[in-house]
């Protein structure tokens, strides 16, 4: 009985951690402070691109660059560099994101649908000079692929976004 109370009391202290951190990425994440630079040309339909994400916590960091990033490619694209093309945004509404408040809070929820269209391309390793600790908070840059191609093909689907076929 003493050892099914004790597994209870941290089976609890340990989903209290976890949704602490979950907040707090949340809360790191509603600013949307990141930076994308472009880092190769992927395979078809996919970008290869480093994400720079924000936080008091590391690890907090490197888990919403994935979210940044998807969020990056929707509404903000990025600038090339020598041998590498910069991408426009997926949309040119800057409003979409309020107008669409309801899918997007969804869409970015934890383990949202974003998930499906981002990987990690070094397994989430950070190098040293890609970990930068600014004032209180650390500056994260991971690298990420990006599946272009069915990110907007979903959202064309859910008429978030006009498909490239639909004119002006």
């Amino acid at each position: 009985m003493k050892k099914i109370i004790i597994t209870l009391l941290l089976l609890i202290i340990s989903s209290i951690t976890i949704n602490a951190q979950q907040r707090k990425a949340n809360k790191d994440t509603e600013a949307w402070r990141y930076e994308i630079e472009a880092v190769q040309t992927g395979i078809q339909g996919t970008y290869l691109i480093k994400v720079w994400s924000y936080s008091k916590k590391p690890e907090v960091a490197t888990e919403q660059c994935k979210k940044n990033a998807i969020h990056g490619i929707i509404f903000k694209g990025f600038a090339g560099k020598s041998g590498v093309p910069g991408q426009s945004p997926l949309t040119n509404n800057s409003d979409l994101e309020i107008e669409k408040a309801d899918f997007f809070k969804t869409f970015f929820s934890d383990g949202g649908k974003y998930m499906k269209f981002v990987t990690l391309s070094n397994d989430g390793a950070v190098d040293a000079e890609d970990r930068m600790k600014i004032g209180k908070e650390y500056k994260i840059g991971v690298i990420v692929s990006v599946n272009v191609s069915e990110l907007r093909k979903d959202l064309e689907t859910a008429q978030i976004i006009k498909s490239l076929s639909s004119g002006f």
